[in-house]
């Protein structure tokens, strides 16, 4: 399998100043080329400002070339000048709002390609809170709420960015009461790893697989590759679902979890295989 060399940073939303922190502790260059893309948001003078306002704060840590592109009903994303832009941006990083506009004018373009082009192949960063964090994945969830999610029929999903496959980002997860909706997510699709992330709190993605956490809170992992057995699919609408043996982890900082081989761990170190499983050595 093919490394990935470019990293993917996701915050679940909140206060975000960690979040600038730590894109800036990742360049090794102040004049790094940062593009910041605020389509999430719906209201193009509130995305103006929201744009702005990372712009200044990227620029209060020092960092000295960066700049926002506006995508929106009125400026298509596949502008020769954008395409050029985002050919040699070092850091790309996605503000929050509604992850379904972030689709609906950058997927299928050639824009998204040449981002994913460049995640796979090159040593570059694509950041993003809540929204910019949920499309980050090639599903996503856009709606469902509370226990309502675990209605067959209210928990909705559709095609996000696709820099990591096989993999559902839900954010503001332990505020808003999304378990439901990442539990029935990864149960329809149980190829699929669900990470639920809290605010203030994010993952780093390196090479692909290993999703370390930083910031205070918890990330929530569901697992459905162990499912014995599973009602999501057979269920009619508006009847609740049923799975047996979801498997759950609760990660903080200092640990990780590897996506191909299901295994949580600590970032410094682990145990010796232990009949081909990593064993976590907790502290």
């Amino acid at each position: 399998m093919e490394t990935v060399k470019g990293k993917l940073i996701a915050l679940g939303g909140g206060d975000d100043e960690g979040l600038i922190k730590l894109i800036r502790s990742e360049i090794c260059d102040l004049q790094s080329h940062i593009e910041v893309i605020a389509t999430a948001t719906p209201r193009p003078s509130d995305a103006v400002d929201s744009a702005q306002a990372y712009k200044e704060a990227f620029e209060e840590l020092g960092c000295s070339s960066v700049h926002f592109m506006r995508i929106d009903e009125e400026h298509e994303a596949d502008l020769p000048e954008n395409l050029e832009r985002i050919a040699k941006a070092d850091v790309i990083f996605f503000t929050g709002g509604d992850q379904v506009r972030l689709a609906k004018f950058l997927n299928d373009s050639k824009f998204l390609d040449i981002m994913q082009q460049r995640y796979r192949k090159e040593d570059i960063i694509i950041s993003g809170t809540s929204a910019g964090a949920a499309v980050m994945s090639d599903r996503m969830i856009y709606d469902g709420y509370g226990h309502y999610s675990l209605i067959k029929g209210e928990m909705k999903t559709t095609h996000g960015f696709s820099f990591i496959n096989n993999v559902y980002i839900d954010t503001h997860f332990a505020e808003r009461g999304r378990f439901g909706r990442l539990a029935h997510a990864v149960a329809h699709d149980p190829t699929h790893i669900g990470i639920g992330l809290s605010e203030e709190t994010g993952i780093i993605i390196k090479e692909g697989d290993q999703v370390e956490v930083f910031g205070p809170g918890v990330v929530t992992i569901i697992d459905a590759s162990q499912v014995k057995f599973s009602r999501v699919r057979k269920a009619e609408e508006n009847e609740p679902i049923a799975v047996e043996n979801l498997v759950m982890h609760l990660l903080v900082e200092g640990y990780r979890y590897c996506l191909r081989d299901h295994l949580f761990q600590p970032v410094e170190y682990g145990a010796p295989a232990l009949n081909g499983k990593t064993v976590a050595i907790r502290k």
